[in-house]
């Protein structure tokens, strides 16, 4: 089977909501290529005293809501492509979110699990420096992606203060809340997803308290799933993996235990009282819920007549590919689908943007309630677009989204 390309895989969904908005094939065209992306080299001086140059890549693909939002990810296996389509889908998610900014998406080709601290942090500055003449806090503001977090930010924030020789917090976001980082971001993509599958289980006749959850990715943002869902929803998480493999109970797993083994060992394999599994044993499951929380195009046309789960919440960018969508929907198992579900990262990013240009501090219960008023009604747009045109939640969400960014650039007259 042939690769999927995530941004060829985005530009059909695109497709799938032309036609509802009546988007003329020239318009199409431009929506379907970014305004603006930049390719770096990046020469890091190793521990070992070498210098190594890693590919670095920023793509701003469309600022008609507002300056461009999104992610940083350090990864071994990234692409243009890939980058150009987390950068559609932060434009796309953004706009259904009704946030005034456009979709960005940065990265480096890197493992990280095989640096230093001290190559990361000087790789993360570095980055800053061939970057910073195409990003700021009024034109593009980068965040935390796969395999970079807090640390990152805050040193990614201060390599650009130093270059403009000014303290600027508003540059990056997902900062240490001690650097104008906002309360509720760490586990903002989990929660915000939550609060989705609340709702979603309501229409779809579920009850949560025992229900069965499966999740694919034991990352910042599985691992944050797994919690919340445990400890505030009562689900039975009774399976997780990560890039070694999985583990699976029955009963449900001992979350914070099999946090706590993890940390020990570097993996969720081998946890006492589960028994081991495969990735693809995990999304073949029979569960309530299955939670994708790792990258991209995990379900695919090959697996996805195995998915037993009665519906699928895509907590990671673009998990489904495009013709898994239509199978599954066929099938009836409805996908409530990234755009929508995995918001609530760039929605408390957002918060901290609003709160670091007004020099303020919200409390965390401020923040999760604006972060649930924002994730419950872009659900229930996209719900009620869903099904009163017997559409998929998927092209649902993007008919709206696309439909703010086509009214913003005529307004701006662009097109």
């Amino acid at each position: 089977m042939a690769e999927q390309n995530l941004f060829e895989e985005v530009k059909r969904h695109l497709c799938s909501c032309s036609a509802d908005l009546q988007i003329t094939p020239n318009l199409e065209a431009v929506m379907k290529m970014p305004m603006r992306e930049l390719h770096v080299s990046i020469p890091v001086r190793m521990d070992d005293g070498s210098i190594r140059a890693f590919s670095g890549f920023r793509v701003q693909y469309n600022d008609a809501l507002g300056p461009t939002k999104g992610g940083i990810r350090f990864h071994p296996d990234e692409t243009i492509d890939t980058i150009r389509g987390l950068a559609a889908i932060m434009t796309w998610k953004c706009a259904l979110h009704n946030l005034p900014l456009g979709g960005a998406k940065g990265g480096v080709i890197c493992n990280p699990k095989t640096m230093s601290s001290g190559e990361i942090e000087r790789l993360s500055r570095a980055y800053i420096q061939a970057t910073s003449h195409f990003i700021g806090p009024d034109r593009d503001i980068p965040a935390p992606d796969v395999y970079t977090d807090s640390e990152v930010m805050a040193w990614m924030m201060d390599e650009y203060s130093r270059i403009f020789r000014k303290t600027t917090f508003g540059v990056i976001t997902g900062k240490p809340v001690s650097l104008g980082g906002s309360e509720g971001r760490e586990d903002a993509t989990a929660r915000g997803g939550w609060f989705v599958i609340r709702e979603a289980a309501k229409d779809f006749g579920i009850v949560l308290e025992g229900a069965k959850v499966a999740i694919q990715g034991f990352g910042n943002v599985g691992a944050h799933a797994a919690i919340i869902g445990q400890e505030q929803y009562s689900v039975r998480v009774v399976a997780v993996s990560d890039s070694r493999g999985g583990v699976f109970a029955r009963e449900g797993l001992d979350v914070p235990a099999l946090l706590e083994h993890k940390k020990k060992t570097g993996s969720v394999m081998d946890f006492p009282d589960a028994r081991n599994i495969t990735n693809e044993e995990l999304l073949a499951l029979d569960v309530d819920i299955l939670i994708p929380a790792a990258l991209e195009n995990v379900i695919t046309i090959d697996n996805a007549s195995r998915v037993k789960a009665r519906f699928i919440a895509e907590f990671a960018n673009g998990p489904v590919s495009g013709d898994a969508d239509a199978l599954l929907h066929a099938r009836g198992v409805p996908i409530l689908p990234d755009i929508l579900c995995n918001g609530g990262g760039v929605i408390v990013s957002y918060l901290e943007m609003v709160q670091n240009f007004n020099l303020d501090h919200w409390e965390r219960g401020e923040v999760i309630a604006r972060l649930e008023r924002k994730m419950v009604d872009a659900y229930r747009a996209v719900y009620n677009l869903a099904s009163g045109n017997n559409v998929p939640m998927r092209q649902a969400g993007y008919t709206i989204a696309v439909g703010r960014v086509v009214k913003a650039m005529k307004y701006r007259g662009w097109v």
